[in-house]
């Protein structure tokens, strides 16, 4: 929803006034690298799953999930760009990349499937997905209070008072971290959901359950590694505030 890393590191340039040292690069580079890792195996199983054909499209995946269900009201659209895949709550469309849409393989009936998922859960009133769409609206605060600081953070960072703007940094990214943090249940329930029609369906069989269990796997996982990159961040920056009131 946001990107902190170009802010902090923007900040962490004035490494007097912030005292940031090695504890960020460290913090950064650990949380990069399982990033990295993580997005890499995502990609890898992809391609992999994505040489695998299937008898349907995504898209036909996807209407067949949703009609399954009774959801009459969800349209299924393609968007641009890869693995850009979602649901979109307010419009009541699945969003699917190209390579989803139209593509018959067990990578695409997968990403498809756990799309399907979110809008399984609209329909039921899954309550962690309720609480992260109300959550939004104080992300996108926590989002114009950053870029505040970002502001702040170019100009001279005594506007403020060291101390305080730390504790705004702290502010807004415990609202980012308990976001990511809320997000995880969404996720993972939106594959589990997506695996069990899957089997259901009977698609699983021909997908093979392994591979339909690991490619929703490893989609739900980047938010993890983005759910442990923003509680790194956080407690860091915690650790900084606290230290400054000794």
């Amino acid at each position: 929803m946001m990107n902190f890393t170009i802010l902090l590191q923007a900040v962490s340039t004035h490494q007097g006034p912030m005292g940031i040292g090695m504890g960020y690069w460290l913090v950064m580079g650990g949380t990069m690298l399982l990033s990295f890792l993580i997005s890499s195996t995502l990609k890898r199983r992809f391609h992999e799953y994505s040489q695998i054909p299937l008898r349907v499209t995504g898209a036909e995946v996807a209407e067949m999930m949703l009609r399954s269900h009774g959801i009459r009201d969800v349209r299924v659209i393609q968007v641009n760009g890869h693995l850009t895949d979602h649901y979109d709550p307010i419009q009541k469309t699945i969003n699917l990349s190209e390579s989803v849409y139209h593509m018959n393989t067990v990578a695409a009936a997968a990403v498809a499937a756990h799309e399907c998922g979110h809008a399984v859960q609209h329909q039921q009133a899954y309550a962690w997905l309720g609480l992260r769409s109300r959550m939004v609206p104080i992300v996108n605060l926590a989002s114009q209070l950053m870029n505040l600081v970002m502001f702040l953070g170019f100009i001279g960072m005594f506007a403020l008072g060291n101390g305080m703007l730390i504790w705004v940094i702290v502010g807004c990214l415990a609202v980012t971290t308990a976001f990511s943090l809320v997000t995880l249940p969404v996720e993972f329930d939106a594959s589990n959901r997506a695996l069990a029609w899957l089997e259901t369906s009977g698609l699983a069989n021909s997908m093979e359950h392994g591979r339909a269990k690991n490619a929703l796997f490893w989609a739900a996982m980047t938010y993890v590694a983005a759910a442990i990159g923003s509680a790194a961040m956080l407690l860091y920056y915690l650790m900084q505030a606290l230290g400054r009131r000794d």
